[in-house]
């Protein structure tokens, strides 16, 4: 009854999906659901940018092994980063009328950087859609005897079939739907199983001190992995084509910008609920431990609760996870078309043809990241990785650009380059650092900036037509 019912709700996910399709004409609709969305359906798409495996798998278990200094990332991150975005970020862009975040490079800095900057984007999304066909993979293993393997591509073919025919829209459409879903099935979990072990009083009565520390111990260390920690999602996803899209593509600034507050504070407050039924699971069931920690709350669930709860929670499961990783397959599949290939063609596209070639990219990287599911399954470092890319490397020229005049395209240059190739001198153990690699990273990525922008300043504004 369960898999039929989860049967059901793809079905319907996929049929909505295919519904949509029928708002896309041009490749903007396909893009940015032609900048038309009303503040419900852009506050509820920006929520559901990041409220995917990480925030109900992987958070879950970390808080239940570290407390709140093991989720810092994320939902705490998650929540900064729309906040951040929406006070300086979205009305300077939502200005420049771009079709992708490699376009707003493009008016900042020229051809040259826009390429290097989309060019640095489109890996680090295949971490994050990797992670969310893993997860769905593991909810199929629990109600299932699907193999996580044979999940990954089930998961793959539904959000690649729906985003596929509607882009843009089909996710704003869904990810309404699948927002009602997730907050009725969390709050439904929450309040059951804190019932069953005695009250929400009870529950946090009985929890480990260590649960509710949000402060690290007072030393250096501990203080920058702690802010190491923040900064992973919390900045390292503002220079993201997934956000940027699902900003843009609000009627206007003021309702992007109202989208983005309403946003962060839904996935604070909505984030935080994984977190208290993992700890009232804790509570009922303390010797429970499974193999893989992250599949705590779903085996819970399959063994400790009725049919429909158990409807309900994986419907909310399978919701966060749809809504994640269709836009962070339209994202690179944007950048790749608009930024990488599209430049290289002299004739003008036909909106068919655009369409066309999103389309084809659109499943060369469901493809890949499919392939990145099967070698490496961990959510939380699959997430955590693909955003320490975007943080050494793009938000230090992208910040500068918007806000300091004398930027250049020389010092973006240095940034985006400096920031990466310290990263990874960093991470390899090349060269020793006292502090999270991405924090010294990121320092060296704004002494670039500041160093290339000095020493070749701004000239002639390039010709970007």
């Amino acid at each position: 009854m369960l898999a039929a019912a989860i049967v059901c709700y793809l079905l319907g996910t996929m049929a909505l999906g295919a519904w949509s399709s029928r708002l896309v004409k041009t490749s903007g609709d396909f893009m940015l659901a032609g900048r038309r969305l009303p503040l419900f359906l852009s506050a509820s798409a920006l929520f559901a940018t990041w409220f995917g495996s990480e925030t109900i798998f992987g958070a879950s278990s970390e808080y239940l092994e570290h407390g709140l200094l093991g989720v810092m990332e994320d939902p705490f991150g998650g929540a900064l980063c729309l906040l951040l975005f929406g006070l300086f970020f979205v009305k300077p862009i939502y200005a420049m009328q771009a079709r992708t975040l490699g376009d707003v490079f493009l008016q900042l800095f020229g051809k040259r950087v826009a390429l290097y900057a989309s060019i640095f984007m489109i890996p680090a999304y295949f971490g994050f859609i990797a992670a969310q066909l893993v997860a769905f993979g593991l909810i199929l293993g629990a109600v299932s005897d699907v193999s996580i393997e044979t999940g990954v591509v089930i998961s793959a073919a539904v959000v690649l079939f729906y985003t596929f025919l509607g882009g843009m829209w089909a996710i704003s459409v869904t990810d309404f739907v699948q927002t009602i879903v997730i907050v009725v099935g969390l709050l439904w979990l929450a309040l059951t199983l804190s019932q069953e072990a005695g009250g929400v009083t009870r529950v946090l009565n009985q929890a480990p001190a260590s649960s509710f520390t949000f402060f690290p111990e007072q030393n250096f260390g501990a203080w920058m992995e702690y802010l190491g920690a923040w900064a992973i999602l919390g900045l390292g996803s503002i220079p993201s084509q997934d956000i940027y899209q699902r900003s843009m593509a609000a009627k206007s600034s003021k309702i992007a910008q109202k989208s983005l507050f309403l946003a962060a504070g839904f996935y604070l407050t909505i984030g935080l609920l994984p977190l208290f039924i993992a700890l009232s699971a804790k509570t009922l069931y303390p010797n429970s431990t499974p193999e893989n920690a992250q599949m705590l709350l779903p085996e819970l669930v399959m063994h400790h609760s009725s049919l429909p709860l158990q409807i309900v929670f994986f419907g909310a499961l399978l919701s966060a996870i749809m809504s994640t990783t269709s836009s962070s397959m339209l994202a690179p599949a944007a950048l790749l078309t608009e930024n990488i290939i599209k430049p290289w063609r002299k004739r003008t596209w036909t909106e068919k043809q655009m369409l066309v070639v999103l389309r084809v990219c659109l499943a060369a990287i469901a493809v890949i990241s499919v392939l990145l599911a099967f070698w490496k399954t961990n959510i939380y470092s699959l997430i955590g990785e693909a955003s320490m890319l975007l943080l050494v490397s793009l938000l230090v020229p992208l910040t500068a650009g918007l806000y300091w005049k004398k930027a250049s395209p020389a010092g973006a240059k240095g940034s985006l380059f400096g920031g990466m190739v310290a990263y990874l001198l960093f991470y390899f153990d090349l060269v020793y650092m006292p502090v999270p690699h991405h924090l010294a990273a990121l320092l060296f990525s704004a002494a670039a900036m500041i160093a290339g922008s000095v020493a070749y300043p701004k000239a002639i504004h390039e010709n970007i037509s």
